[in-house]
């Protein structure tokens, strides 16, 4: 008569305990608070990386402008008409107003110093006292106004053009733009610029050569500045455009094709909707993603400009500053624009981490 209330004891014991694990597992803390909170810690850990990130290439740019061998500020003083005394002061001088004295440890904190708490790169050396950041500014205004622009173009063309040429792609337009996509989307965009220069410059001498509007002008906003403008992004905007164009468009196509095999195009057919409808409701909106995540990086690369581009159009852009420069071996320059443009391009895919997970619900904010 005892053992089964033995054995009921110890069964009762025993769903005790199995009730009790779960809450020894779970335990408290900090990892339990970030396990119950997936969108806090996706968000937290997303944000910690790209600050590392940031932190490493920041500090890798500055050791390796370093490294170049010659002192800038010695360069530039040795052309001077001036003595050997008054030469050592220069050197001197500018040595400390460009943060070059004391050892590379001394300069790295210096330079994470100015970078951090001023916001500031130091003086450049090509229109000194102007400081380098605001050179790297008032380029890439210039940058996005024409690269920034015909990547949008282009990307908006290619997208509709692909998703068009997938869902016919048996037809003969399809066939005649896959195969100029094919022809022209290896091309680099200097050689597709410099073809259109010969055609629209040299030979029928529709367009302007060079630069970004026409001479004697000034910068305002009036209807002759702008027409002027537009007509000088012409042939560099067109090259980007005709080659970003047609990347987009392969990649858009091949997207859409493999979407046309999946279960829900083949319903959405079955219950009777119309063909454009099924294509923009359903066909398209699932090929958004991996185009949207390259949008936002090309637009990151785009600030650092095409510098063949700008050089072959003595464009004032980021690539035009780059190159000047690096012929006089302006190391805060060089490095402002470097800088420019890492935080540019980690910032557009740290926004893309940002923005999948709400665009698709199935990306988990906690893997």
């Amino acid at each position: 008569m005892t053992r089964p209330a033995i054995e009921s004891s110890e069964e009762a014991a025993d769903v005790g305990l199995i009730e009790e694990v779960p809450l020894t597992v779970g335990g408290g803390g900090l990892r339990a608070w970030f396990s119950q909170h997936g969108t806090i810690s996706y968000l937290i850990r997303r944000l910690v990386l790209y600050l590392f990130t940031m932190w490493a290439a920041f500090s890798a740019t500055f050791f390796f402008f370093r490294l170049i061998p010659g002192n800038p500020i010695a360069h530039y003083i040795a052309n001077l008409p001036v003595t050997t005394t008054a030469g050592k002061k220069l050197l001197s001088h500018y040595d400390h107003a460009f943060d070059l004295d004391g050892n590379a440890f001394q300069q790295y904190v210096a330079y994470m110093y100015q970078l951090v708490v001023k916001h500031d790169m130091g003086p450049s050396l090509i229109a000194y006292p102007t400081p380098s950041l605001v050179l790297v500014a008032h380029s890439i205004l210039w940058t996005i106004g024409l690269l920034g622009t015909s990547a949008l173009i282009a990307w908006i063309l290619g997208i509709i053009l692909g998703a068009f040429a997938g869902w016919r792609r048996n037809s003969p337009v399809s066939r005649v733009l896959t195969y100029c996509a094919l022809a022209t989307s290896n091309l680099p965009f200097f050689f597709v610029a410099i073809v259109l220069l010969f055609i629209f410059a040299f030979d029928l001498n529709w367009l302007p050569l060079t630069y970004a509007y026409g001479p004697g002008m000034q910068l305002e906003l009036s209807l002759p500045f702008i027409l002027s403008l537009l007509n000088h992004a012409l042939i560099p905007g067109g090259a980007l455009v005709l080659v970003s164009m047609f990347t987009n468009f392969l990649t858009m196509r091949q997207q859409m094709i493999t979407v046309l095999g999946e279960d829900y195009m083949t319903f959405a057919s079955a219950k009777g909707l119309r063909p454009w409808h099924v294509l923009r409701r359903y066909g398209m909106p699932n090929c958004y993603l991996p185009q949207i995540t390259g949008l936002v990086i090309n637009l990151g690369f785009v600030f650092s400009g095409n510098i063949i581009l700008e050089q072959i159009f003595i464009y004032p852009g980021v690539g035009h500053l780059l190159g000047e420069a690096l012929r006089a071996q302006d190391y805060n320059t060089l490095m402002a624009i470097t800088d420019v443009i890492i935080f540019m391009v980690l910032s557009a895919v740290f926004l893309i981490d940002m923005a999948l997970p709400l665009l698709d619900p199935r990306i988990r904010h906690n893997r």
